[in-house]
């Protein structure tokens, strides 16, 4: 990285330059563990009485140069933050049954400088005992502020990485806290360890803000791990935000996971760089592009992640000189990636003044002998006016009155000058100047943004906003910064949105979230989520690697269960096929911005049945088709002779015979009628004879 750059600017020119940073190996590391020993960290105190050699043999896995320091805090002690009745001075813990003895309350202790030596770490955690302060919030800002300045006595070298881990597990005391116990000055920002390296100032100043700590943590390189319980890590989220170079891990309730958050904490330090500026001049304009490791720029971004040992980034840092400086014609600043030590300064002198003023005529025809002619301009002399100093001040009449006007039937001057000689004088106003050559601009009309002019990143020019660089829009409240934008798997929004004015407006429906990260409708989301429960379960697929794992996984709280409950309206159910076997789970968004996946412990697999089974159900199969078959074959037939008989008999109801005898046929008897008397008895007798 280069140490220095001069640059020579115009008002309204604009130069760029390249910036590369290399991510190097084996660097040197200095790591000061700050504790908080208040009452409720009794048990994590217990638990890193070996913390020295466990984490020595961690931390040489990453590096050969490795020191360890130890410092702790409680807060100050005056009234109400901690007891300060006569009774509670020797022991605080008086009267409370769980723990009737403890140490009198302090600041701050520096109880061993950065050593290689951590046997002498493990000797003083095995000294100490815990505190009782009176209300829930800690001071530790304070021990933070001074384990950052007091260089000498912490004993940070300049050559390492400087890594300060702060475990706690309630929220701090910020500035102005103070005044509720009287102290009403604010905090110098200097070190205050006397000879017994404690805090002397405890009692005196104020606890420090935001802005100091982020001032000299980054003015001495250093980075902050907040190690902190479960249900304070959304604020210290929020305090990364505001503290460059600052991460923030979960810490258990007892410490026990204290050596793997340090590993993963430094780790994703060395992931990623991020560039500052400090002492950024007014005049000057600053636009930054990152050329990460994916090769594609980046507009508005000065940080890049994903980043491996020896793997080097680059900045194209564009400067605009936006006026001349009131007094001192240079100017410079400092660009620096947090946490490193290396800085680049670059130094800006300003061109205001032009080249033609030495040719300079005094008296000049030009000027009508009124004036001094230079650089194309006449400056008129005392008493005279005009663009040829042709006009005595004080002169009036219609026929100077002629060049006053913008338009015809517009007033004189805008109604905001007087004409004197054809040229405008512009009166003075409390809100601004009014200039132009009919008095027709000031730089007060512009449009504002919560009351400020230009939203206080613009200069207003006729009514209208010239926006610093950065900043874009017609009162220059859209920033064209995309640092926000960026999710953490490097993708812009998520590829789910377009960045606009430094914020993401997600396009995808379905989506939400800072970065358009959260969507449980949009395709692909079942596949993202396997890949968490992959690596963070298993240790196995696209995202195996720790490092890779942890940064796009970090938001992701993974449940196992047995049997999977698919009763929430809001979860989504996903499944993914393992080994022939499927691998069922859940996803829901919590309202925190995290994602629960709840998962089966085992995939859920069939057995397979054996081969007799499969013979048998094959000639079973088979022979209860044919059956199926022969019925179906019946059932058709029946009914087609059905319907013939059917049709049979309506045929037959419908005919009609005649009926004869057939002419050819005899009938084998014939009856005839004879008529006889038979007389023996006198008798007649009429009857048939066959």
């Amino acid at each position: 990285m280069p140490q220095k750059v001069a640059l020579n600017l115009r008002p309204g020119d604009q130069t760029s330059f390249r910036v590369q940073v290399r991510q190097v190996e084996d660097y040197p590391v200095d790591l000061y563990y700050l504790m908080d020993l208040s009452l409720s960290m009794n048990d994590d105190l217990d638990n890193i009485r070996n913390l020295g050699t466990k984490l020595a043999e961690e931390m040489r896995k990453l590096t050969s140069n490795f020191r360890l320091g130890f410092g702790s805090f409680v807060d100050k002690n005056i009234s109400p933050f901690s007891y300060t009745a006569p009774r509670y001075q020797n022991n605080p813990c008086i009267g409370y049954k769980l723990f009737p003895s403890c140490v009198p309350s302090f600041g701050f202790r520096h109880l061993l400088s950065l050593t290689d030596k951590v046997d002498r770490f493990n000797e003083e955690v095995q000294k100490q005992k815990v505190s009782r302060n009176r209300d829930a919030p800690e001071g530790g800002f304070d021990a933070i502020l001074q384990a950052a300045v007091c260089k000498e006595k912490i004993g940070w070298r300049k050559e390492a990485s400087h890594l300060l881990v702060f475990t706690t597990d309630d929220v701090p005391h910020i500035a102005l806290d103070g005044k509720l116990g009287g102290l009403v000055q604010p905090h110098d920002g200097q070190c205050h360890l006397n000879e017994a390296n404690e805090y002397s100032a405890s009692s005196l100043l104020d606890y420090p803000s935001l802005a100091l700590l982020g001032e000299k943590l980054a003015e001495n390189n250093i980075h902050l791990i907040f190690a902190v319980t479960k249900s304070h890590y959304v604020l210290y989220k929020n305090f990364t935000a505001l503290i460059p170079g600052t991460t923030v891990e979960i810490l258990h309730k007892d410490s026990k996971n204290i050596i793997e958050l340090i590993v993963k904490a430094y780790n994703s330090i060395r992931s990623k760089v991020e560039l500052t500026v400090w002492d950024s001049p007014e005049d000057i304009g600053l636009t930054f592009t990152a050329t990460c490791q994916d090769g594609l720029s980046y507009p508005g971004l000065r940080k890049c992640g994903d980043l491996k040992i020896g793997d080097t980034v680059s900045f194209e840092v564009a400067v605009e000189a936006r006026s001349c400086p009131a007094e001192d014609t240079s100017h410079a600043f400092t660009i620096k990636p947090a946490g490193f030590r290396d800085t680049l300064e670059v130094a800006v002198t300003y061109s205001c003044l032009c080249g033609c003023t030495g040719r300079a005529a005094p008296a000049s025809s030009k000027c009508s002998g009124n004036g001094t002619y230079a650089c194309g301009l006449c400056e008129c002399d005392a008493g005279y006016l005009g663009a040829r100093c042709e006009c005595e001040e004080g002169a009036s009449g219609d026929m100077h009155h002629a060049m006053c006007r913008e338009a015809e039937g517009k007033p004189l001057c805008s109604g905001r000058g007087e004409c004197s000689c054809n040229q405008c004088l512009c009166y003075e106003s409390e809100f601004g100047n009014i200039y132009g050559p009919f008095c027709e601009c000031d730089d007060f009309s512009c449009a504002r943004y919560k009351g400020v002019l230009c939203s206080g990143h613009g200069e207003c020019h006729c009514g209208e906003c010239k926006c610093h660089a950065g900043y874009i829009g017609d009162n220059c409240n859209c920033s064209t910064e995309t640092d926000g934008c960026v999710s953490s798997d490097g993708q812009m929004c998520s590829g789910r949105g377009t960045c606009v004015c430094g914020k993401c407006q997600c396009t995808e429906p379905g989506a939400f979230g800072e970065t358009c990260e959260k969507c449980p409708t949009c395709p692909g989301v079942c596949s993202t989520k396997r890949d968490c429960i992959e690596c963070k379960l298993f240790n196995s697929g696209r995202l195996a690697d720790n490092q890779t794992c942890q940064k796009h996984c970090k938001d992701e709280i993974i449940t196992t269960v047995d049997v999977l409950e698919t009763d929430d309206p809001n979860a989504i159910l996903c499944a993914y096929p393992v080994n022939n076997c499927v691998m069922k789970f859940t996803y829901l968004e919590l309202a925190s911005g995290k994602s629960n996946l709840t998962v089966l412990k085992e995939p859920a697999c069939s057995s397979a049945p054996s081969a007799v089974t499969i013979v048998l159900a094959v000639i079973g199969s088979v022979v209860l088709i044919g059956i199926i078959l022969l019925g179906l074959w019946k059932l058709l037939v029946t009914i087609h002779d059905r319907r013939e008989f059917d049709r049979f008999q309506s045929e037959r109801s419908r005919a009609r015979y005649e009926m004869a005898s057939n002419p050819l046929y005899r009938k084998p008897i014939s009856t005839h009628n004879v008529e006889f008397t038979f007389n023996k008895l006198n008798k007649s007798y009429n009857g048939t004879v066959d």
